[in-house]
């Protein structure tokens, strides 16, 4: 218990040390050990490091899991180390009601059927984006959770006892600084005629007492700067692997972007078939119809601008019923354009012609169109200047 007692009281009193001497720095009354502007510098990018690390993986985890409430449960199953139960996702359960709706309106209605191939369809998006969350988890926000509660903790707690050991350096120093200038004033010679005897005795006991208390000082000041100087070093090897951690999360960021770049591409050509399989049901449903729409349809997913995607198509028209390209360019030649029922139209994007039948396309520009009898729906003629050929609907925005 004396022991105990002792390191306590020990405990204590260097606890106080570093409190005034803290405190005295901050109004400016005592002075204070300056790190290097190397050591200032890495000290400043690890900050940066960390804060930004943070920034990044709460909104990863808003992009992976919007919904607030699920990301809390989320984080109280690993912190109690228990497994996070399967959520169904947003298109999985969406799928799941138009399912069931196209079970009790009739399965066998255009309806109906239409509701079970988008329900599919949406089902295999809800796999996908459960298949994109898990692996974006594992490679991008663990090591990066990794870093916040492992690595950055060390280089914490150092920092710290770097902090601690400068503060006693610097109480080391100014207890050095009080005894010298004690001693100092205490080996002055007082005068003959105003001093008496006994206190020359006194004046001599003191200056051996704070000759005493400067060696003491000193001694206790090289202890001080060796453990600063220890600690410093330690310090700075942790700082300096904040350089490792970026060639880390480097690695990390480039497998991240390749998931959700596979994750986009399967939700891509999942919408593709299943824009097919409706085109291809549309006319069996609406026959005789024009499908075309006075709204401007969506350019094809593509890292290219919309004028450079002729190539790039993912769909074209059916030309079923045309008659072959070489008799369907002479009747296209050859028939003259209706007296009403003539459209201006606008082009979405570029197309290319497949043949001499069809007519080639610039986006942006104004042409005009109109049906003849017996042509596809999804077909028009269209005419520029003094060219004439078909033009696919979904290419155009129709104008009034």
């Amino acid at each position: 218990m004396d022991f105990n007692m002792k390191k306590l009281a020990s405990d204590a009193g260097i606890f106080f040390t570093r409190a005034v001497q803290f405190t005295e720095e901050k109004f400016g009354q005592a002075e204070k050990t300056e790190l290097d502007a190397h050591f200032e510098n890495l000290l400043a990018r690890a900050d940066s490091t960390k804060n930004w690390t943070e920034k990044i993986l709460r909104q990863t985890e808003v992009l992976l899991q919007p919904n607030p409430s699920a990301r809390v449960e989320e984080f109280l199953y690993e912190k109690l180390d228990r497994k996070v139960p399967s959520r169904v996702t947003n298109g999985e359960l969406l799928a799941q009601y138009m399912a069931e709706a196209a079970s009790e309106l009739g399965p066998t209605t255009p309806y109906g059927k239409t509701l079970i191939k988008v329900a599919e369809a949406e089902k295999r998006l809800g796999a996908a984006e459960r298949d994109f969350i898990h692996t974006a988890s594992i490679n991008f926000l663990t090591p990066l959770r990794n870093f916040l509660e492992g690595d950055w903790k060390t280089i914490s707690k150092e920092r710290r006892l770097l902090q601690n050991r400068r503060l006693d350096l610097d109480a080391c120093k100014a207890r050095l600084k009080k005894a010298k200038a004690a001693e100092a004033k205490a080996t002055t010679v007082p005068d003959f005629q105003e001093t008496r005897p006994r206190n020359y005795i006194l004046s001599a006991s003191a200056s051996a007492l704070w000759n005493d208390e400067v060696d003491k000082s000193e001694q206790e000041l090289r202890v001080a700067q060796t453990e600063f100087d220890r600690q410093a070093e330690v310090t700075r090897l942790l700082l300096e692997g904040i350089s490792s951690t970026h060639v880390n999360h480097l690695r990390c960021l480039h497998e991240f972007v390749e998931s959700q770049t596979t994750y986009y591409a399967q939700c891509y050509r999942h919408m593709l078939d299943l824009q097919k399989q409706l085109g291809s049901s549309q006319g069996a449903i609406f026959p005789g119809t024009f499908v075309g729409t006075t709204e401007p349809a969506s350019p094809p997913l593509s890292s290219t601008s919309p004028t450079t995607t002729a190539a790039t198509m993912p769909m074209e028209p059916s030309v079923a019923g045309l008659a072959p390209p070489g008799e369907a360019s002479l009747c296209l030649e050859e028939v003259a354009p209706p007296a009403s029922g003539t459209r201006k139209a606008r082009v979405l994007y570029d197309y290319e012609a497949a043949d001499s039948s069809e007519l080639a396309l610039l986006a942006d520009e104004l042409i005009t169109v109109y049906s003849l009898p017996g042509m596809d729906p999804d077909w028009l003629v269209g005419e520029r200047g003094n060219k004439k050929g078909k033009v696919p609907v979904t290419y155009l925005e129709l104008l009034s």
